[in-house]
């Protein structure tokens, strides 16, 4: 089963996945999603778009999941921003 320490790992996690893909991985999590595969299923079946389908799923188990297990987005990192000056006189 997959660890996550952050959000974004679990957003990582879920992006590659296609349609079984993903009913399979997030069986052993046992999430709570407001919507069964019987329910995606036929609203696919009556012409929904797949694509918007697995987006909205996809946002679903990220936010059970982080909220499961008080996951925070990672750090950002920020750079210092260095310039090239030039003297000319």
């Amino acid at each position: 089963m997959q660890m996550f320490e952050t959000r974004d790992d679990v957003e990582e996690w879920l992006a590659p996945m296609n349609y079984e893909q993903f009913w399979r991985e997030i069986k052993p999590w046992c999430l709570v999603l407001p919507y069964t595969r019987a329910q995606c299923d036929a609203d696919i079946a009556a012409g929904e778009d797949r694509a918007e389908i697995m987006d909205f799923l996809k946002g679903l188990a990220e936010y059970a999941l982080a909220r499961r297990h008080n996951l925070k987005r990672r750090p950002v990192t920020v750079r210092p921003v260095l310039r090239v000056v030039s003297s000319r006189e």
